[in-house]
């Protein structure tokens, strides 16, 4: 170990008296000061104008643009210069024949240079350590363990690269060809992720190799064991390269027994290296404050429940615009997908189906307008070179029914008990699941979820209508990704011709045409009596078949329609500020009060409540004291101007809009929400754009069937609100800060190289 050490003090006199390791780390101080001053001196003028921060330490260092996101994007640049020399000089001036002559091992010589190529590695990413010193006293909370494990992922990376280095500089003497051969290794690495992707014991093999994003964990807060191992794997097996090539040059050796070394040495390490990206050893620590990384407790609670067997199976239809989504050769990025899952479940299966069958394809049928499926898809694979199975719909019809999703691409979850669910894609930019997605496709396959049922048989407003009046965003449209359907949500249409089912958890009643019979009208006042939970929306015009539901309930739909003139909407337009009470009624309102947008409701009836009927009423929504009042002898808003005649009753005042009624029954909370507008929630209302006009009426919608399922879903996807939100400095003290780390470090650290050169050379 003396030997070892000797070298490599050795070694890094030889590196601090030569301009070229001064120059690295000058240039480097600077290029990474300037990417941290940038980014913090905006943060500063953020905070200069009083608009809130957020997550400072991760938008400051992580992020797509963070300090530690952009060091590991140029920090290859560095270590080729750094490396280039480290063993072909000794080559080239042939020193290294006094290392042969001497009591030193290949190992011992290695090890010493390596050792001062890891203790100035050490010394870059001190340079970050400063900077994240002064973050730690500058920002408020700010989250140390994230620092540091960003910090030990640059550095791993710079271990790695300096191995790689060590091992080039080892096979010429030429000092620039060792360099060239670095970067060389460099691109090999970063290429190799996509090389064999197609065939399945290959791609482990070459996606595991792959150094691309290695650290990009490190840097988003997230320690496993995989890419720890990664990191020790590839610097022994470089340096082991190294130790390999430096014996065949010492000793005379037989080129088949050296390259049956390189192959030893080589297969080993992606032996153990295959064994630690088995999920069932991965080992993972989230090190960020409000564990980013990691699932939700809500959906930690729901894989808790996940026991057995479980697969996810994937279908492509080669056809369908959707097809190209999960090809084999994107294989590894689409688990990625599930990482997250496969981390409290690692034995889940996946497989991956590939079919064709008729589907519409709009830009298949502009380039092969004259071809039928069966030529379309020759031409397809012909073209893309595709070498993979594509069976025809008929292979797996007998395991899967894909008609009702129009044969688009799908997953189907299955436990071992048979149980089935689809996870779809969504026409959305993201197009993905997100784990709101997943994790409520996995719970219709752990719980019992709330079923809805929409009446029908009086004119009611349709789950799967697909008209601006009709339901069938907000309910079941599949490829949208915020439909109830997609949240976890189940319907059904149901007529009170009887009593309804046990199973409907959630019962609505959306603007019925005509007034319910006697025997319809009992059997839903047993319903209530039961302690269903319902959503009702009336409209101006059915006051009277909806106070005939609501009058039980100590609720009156009031004649008239409420109006709020304005020169910009029309007049009976409802745009209704968020109020505390929503606020406090759903966390999904919440936000959207602090953002200032607004409920919209067109042609909107006024609402009228008693508290004598056992329910505790809270007045979500309601009209401005001022400006608005319930318009009685107005019925055309196109052509007529409206006008407030207290004569006729028409009063200035504030209206509630939406109640929320609740009320303990038979041991459990029954919840019930009353609309005056059965619109907020229609196909062409909450597709509505309207100038000047940040409505939010998705956010009441998934707050409200999340109230009226008891919390079950939508899932909570809410993690605890970062700490670090503030800084501590003002803008007069970032101003030298910024100025010091910009130039004064920089500035330091070239009188320093210059004083230790100007004495080296006096001596």
């Amino acid at each position: 170990m003396k030997t070892i050490y000797k070298i490599a003090r050795t070694e890094l006199q030889v590196l601090f008296y030569s301009p070229v390791a001064w120059l690295i780390l000058v240039i480097f101080s600077f290029q990474v000061c300037m990417g941290f001053t940038g980014t913090y001196d905006f943060l500063v003028r953020l905070q200069s104008i009083n608009t809130p921060l957020s997550s400072v330490t991760i938008n400051t260092f992580g992020g797509w643009a963070g300090v530690f996101t952009k060091v590991q994007s140029y920090l290859y640049l560095y270590m080729p210069l750094l490396t280039m020399g480290i063993m072909s000089r000794e080559l080239s001036s042939g020193s290294i024949k006094l290392f042969y002559s001497s009591p030193v091992t290949n190992t011992q010589i290695i090890l010493g240079k390596y050792l001062s190529l890891m203790i100035f590695g050490l010394v870059l990413i001190g340079v970050l350590g400063i900077l994240a010193i002064f973050s730690i006293f500058t920002v408020d909370n700010v989250d140390i363990p994230y620092l540091l494990t960003g910090l030990l992922g640059l550095y791993l990376l710079t271990c790695a690269y300096a191995a790689i280095g060590l091992f080039m500089s080892s096979l010429t003497s030429y000092s620039v060809v060792a360099a060239l051969g670095t970067l060389c290794i460099f691109a090999l690495l970063g290429y190799v992720k996509d090389v064999g992707q197609s065939i399945e014991f290959v791609r482990d093999v070459t996606y595991w190799l792959a150094i691309t994003g290695r650290s990009s964990t490190f840097i988003s807060g997230m320690i496993t064991s995989e890419d720890v191992l990664y990191f020790i794997i590839v610097i022994v097996l470089f340096l082991g390269f190294t130790i390999i090539k430096l014996h065949a040059s010492r000793q005379k050796t037989s080129w088949m027994l050296t390259l049956a070394k390189y192959a030893g040495v080589f297969f080993m390490a992606m032996f153990i290296g295959y064994l630690s990206a088995m999920p069932s050893l991965k080992v993972y620590y989230d090190a960020t404050r409000t564990k980013e990384n990691t699932l939700t407790k809500s959906s930690q609670e729901v894989m808790a429940k996940l026991t057995g067997g479980f697969s996810i199976h994937t279908y492509s239809n080669m056809l369908d615009p959707t097809g190209y989504t999960a090809l084999p050769i994107s294989y590894k990025n689409d688990v990625e997908n599930f990482e997250q899952y496969i981390r409290f479940k690692p034995d889940i299966k996946m497989d991956y189906k590939y079919y064709h069958h008729h589907s519409e394809n709009p830009q298949l049928d502009r380039m092969y307008p004259k071809l039928n499926d069966a030529q379309r898809l020759d031409t397809l694979i012909k073209f893309n070179q595709w070498n993979f199975e594509i069976s025809p719909y008929s292979a797996i019809s007998g395991k899967v029914n894909l008609e009702p999703e129009n044969f688009r691409f799908v997953r189907v979850l299955e436990r071992e008990n048979g149980q089935k669910t689809f996870l779809r894609l969504y026409d959305d930019m993201r197009r993905q699941p997100s784990e709101a997605e997943i994790t409520a496709a996995i719970k219709r396959l752990v719980m019992d979820l709330p079923k809805v049922g929409f009446l029908t048989g009086h004119g009611e407003r349709e789950s799967n209508g697909k008209t601006d009046r009709g339901y069938n965003m907000v309910a079941q449209e599949k490829t949208f990704r915020y439909s109830m359907i997609n949240q976890g949500f189940d319907f059904a249409e149901i007529k009170l011709d009887k009593p309804v089912s046990d199973n409907i958890r959630i019962l609505v009643i959306a603007e019925p045409k005509l007034v319910l019979t006697a025997e319809e009208q009992k059997n839903l006042n047993q319903y209530i009596a039961h302690g269903g939970n319902l959503l009702i929306a009336g409209e101006p015009g059915r006051q009277t078949q909806m106070n005939a539901i609501t009058e039980q309930l100590g609720v009156q739909f009031l004649p008239g329609r409420l109006v709020s003139p304005n020169p910009k909407l029309a007049s009976d337009l409802l745009v209704s500020k968020i109020t505390k009470e929503a606020a406090d009624f759903s966390f999904y309102l919440e936000n959207s009060k602090k953002r200032e947008e607004v409920i919209t409701m067109p042609s909107t009836s006024a609402l009228a409540y008693t508290s004598d009927k056992g329910f505790n009423v809270i007045p979500l929504l309601r009209t401005d004291s001022t400006g608005s009042w319930n318009e009685v002898e107005t019925t055309d808003f196109i052509d007529q101007k409206e006008k407030l005649n207290p004569a006729a009753g028409e009063v200035e005042q504030s209206y509630p809009t939406v109640l929320a009624l609740s009320r303990k029954v038979n041991g459990k909370d029954q919840r019930i929400l009353i609309t005056g507008d059965a619109d907020w929630l229609s196909n062409g209302e909450l597709g509505m754009k309207r100038n000047e006009v940040q409505a939010a009426n998705f956010l009441l919608v998934a707050g409200s069937f999340f109230w009226l399922s008891n919390g079950e879903v939508p899932i909570d996807m809410r993690r605890d609100t970062p700490s670090d939100r503030s800084l501590s400095i003002g803008t007069k003290g970032w101003a030298f800060f910024g100025v010091f780390f910009k130039w004064g470090f920089p500035a330091l650290l070239i009188a320093a190289g210059l004083v230790i050169l100007i004495r080296r050379r006096g001596r």
